[in-house]
């Protein structure tokens, strides 16, 4: 799939679904990086596509749930 693709999807999908998503993600770059270590096939690029789509996954995760640091947490806690 192409790249513009591969976005569509993902910001179509709920947290929940990005969330189930970024684990099947990282089992499978895991998986990956193990048979790259057994030196079976030639996984380099897939590893590299991986890393790149749950980091996407990851980056449309905190958009959607910011996390409350710093001076937001005063003013939040000050309302």
């Amino acid at each position: 799939m192409k790249k513009k693709e591969i976005l569509e999807q993902l910001n179509q999908m709920e947290t929940s679904e990005l969330k189930e998503q970024a684990d099947s993600l990282k089992e499978s770059l895991f998986r990956l990086k193990f048979k790259k270590s057994l030196g079976v096939g030639d996984s380099v690029n897939d590893i590299r596509r991986e890393k790149k789509t749950l980091a996407q996954v990851r980056t449309l995760i905190n958009q959607r749930e910011p996390k409350i640091k710093g001076k937001r947490a005063k003013a939040a806690k000050q309302i």
